[in-house]
């Protein structure tokens, strides 16, 4: 079997090729979640730092000014403005050890510059599929220059993202950080549900920790949280456990903004996943700040003016033209364990009226035992041993896939289930990407490209055809669980891969528990 076959055979199906190859087909790649050896807090030394340019220029003994010398401390004293301040760069000399050298500050001078436009953390080290384009910059040569010309606060203030999210978030991780370092650590709150008009003694924290992370003013109306009456007993002794209190309206509404930037069900109700994000102090936010500065590293610093992104940790799609987001749209990504990969990969053409070819990772498991009556039902048929559902509402790829150019088997595509756009917790897919009315994002694309006739004879035939793009539209796959919302605030998510604690570990960060999210078999598509 030829490459170009293999190609074209995972392409019908929407698993990574780690799931396809159970089917036969090719070897099976490691999975693209963190290497054991990572996630387990024990980063190879080879990739403790990401890869670094090399020039040609060598900055020498001579370049090593005074002026130069108060510069650069004054630049590693900043490092908390990128999350990088519990990663010694430049480690003071112990007692009688001798005073640090021009080598070792032209050493630290680089790793710095390098964490700062690169990242500290090589993302290839964790993920086995990342494709996502990096910064190149020759970190020796600007050294050079910057210490002949005396600028190095300049070059090295432009070495990371000038964006204003990064600034935003940098902004906000100093804050949480500070408050960290003062607050009395978070004490966890028991579980059980609470809902309003409830009695319970851990009311009170949960106020402390709405009012701590700002979603509760701290002149809140006593009434509303007062403590129920206790009738009263000249001999009764003073009670050791807070007296319960009353769960208001006005504490449910504060609530729902916390479980809003979160991505839960805003409901109001003390449940099981809000009760994970109000036993987070403000350590673990500037922690996950940390962690989203250092992914925005990663990236190339000007993205294309035209392009999809799609924000697997909040299951969220963003569409940007010449520059300018004109549409957003919740999607469906990969549920733990089938993980959305990080990837850059473009939509080349629309198709309409897909069929769905079944990868035989499901084929052999999912499906190991469904026979004709099933078959039928699902408007499949069996065709050379591959299972195909024909087109139609019932598909599970739905009216549309938007095909991408990437050897994983990942896209885009609609969807027969429509109304698990509603859940909060949207990780449920095999990696694929389901996209919230498909249909009319497929339309604004065509409209947008020119072929907006093309593709609505091509769904009105009812039959499977391809309408190939005049040009290729980007789409980016990212991981971000902290970044700002169309409001302009910062919105936390929980860390569903559980991808954050190798990078935070390297960070200079103590292991946590990740906050992943539940895996749940809902269906079989894509």
């Amino acid at each position: 079997m030829t490459v170009r076959t293999l190609r074209m055979q995972l392409a019908l199906g929407c698993m990574p090729v780690l799931a396809l190859a159970l089917g036969g087909f090719a070897p099976a790649p490691k999975p693209i979640v963190p290497t054991k050896a990572v996630a387990e807090g024990q980063p190879r030394s080879a990739s403790k730092s990401a890869p670094r340019a090399v020039g040609k220029a060598t900055p020498t003994k001579a370049a090593w000014t005074a002026a130069n010398i108060a510069a650069f401390d004054q630049i590693l004293a900043d490092r908390a403005r990128h999350g990088l301040d519990r990663v010694e760069f430049l480690p003071a000399p112990a007692d009688g050890a001798a005073p640090i050298d021009d080598s070792a500050r032209t050493k630290a001078a680089l790793d710095y510059a390098g964490a700062l436009a690169q990242g500290r953390v090589d993302p290839a080290s964790l993920h086995q599929v990342y494709t996502l384009p990096r910064p190149k910059v020759d970190l020796t040569t600007g050294l050079s220059r910057a210490l002949a010309k005396g600028d190095l606060v300049a070059w090295f203030d432009g070495l990371p993202p000038q964006d204003a999210e990064y600034k935003q978030l940098s902004d906000a991780y100093l804050a949480f950080s500070a408050k960290a370092s003062t607050a009395t650590p978070v004490q966890a709150i028991p579980s059980g549900v609470i809902r309003v008009g409830n009695r319970d003694a851990r009311v009170a924290t949960i106020v402390e920790q709405l009012a701590e992370s700002g979603y509760l003013p701290s002149s809140t109306d006593p009434l509303a949280v007062a403590p129920v009456p206790t009738p009263f007993s000249p001999t009764a002794t003073m009670p050791t456990t807070p007296a319960p209190m009353i769960y208001t309206q006005a504490m449910a509404e504060a609530l729902k903004g916390l479980q809003t930037d979160y991505g839960i069900a805003a409901d109001g109700v003390v449940g099981p996943e809000t009760l994970k994000v109000l036993n987070l102090g403000a350590g673990d936010r500037a922690r996950a700040l940390a962690v989203g500065l250092e992914r925005r590293r990663w990236l190339a610093r000007t993205p294309p003016p035209t392009r999809i992104d799609v924000n697997t940790a909040a299951a969220q799609l963003r569409y940007y033209r010449d520059g300018t987001m004109i549409d957003r749209r919740k999607v469906i990504v990969g549920e733990p364990g089938r993980e959305t990969p990080a990837l850059s990969s473009p939509i080349y053409r629309l198709v309409a009226n897909p069929t769905w070819t079944v990868p035989k990772s499901i084929q052999n498991g999912e499906m190991a035992n469904v026979g004709e009556e099933y078959l039928t039902a699902h408007n499949m048929v069996v065709r050379d041993g591959w299972i195909v559902q024909q087109p139609g509402p019932s598909n599970a790829l739905g009216m549309v896939k938007f095909d991408m150019a990437n050897d994983q088997a990942i896209y885009l595509h609609d969807t027969s289930a429509p109304g698990l756009f509603d859940r909060s917790q949207r990780h449920l897919s095999h990696g694929c990407v389901r996209v919230e009315d498909a249909l009319g994002f497929a339309r604004i694309l065509a409209e947008d490209e020119g072929v907006g006739e093309a593709w609505q004879t091509a769904q009105d035939s009812g039959e499977t055809s391809f309408v190939p793009l005049p040009r290729r539209i980007p789409v980016r796959l990212l991981y971000h669980n902290v970044y700002v919302d169309d409001a302009g605030k910062i919105a936390f998510r929980t860390d569903p891969y559980g991808w954050n604690d190798p990078i935070a570990e390297q960070l200079g960060f103590a292991k946590a528990s990740a906050k992943r999210a539940e895996a749940q078999a809902i269906d079989i598509g894509p």
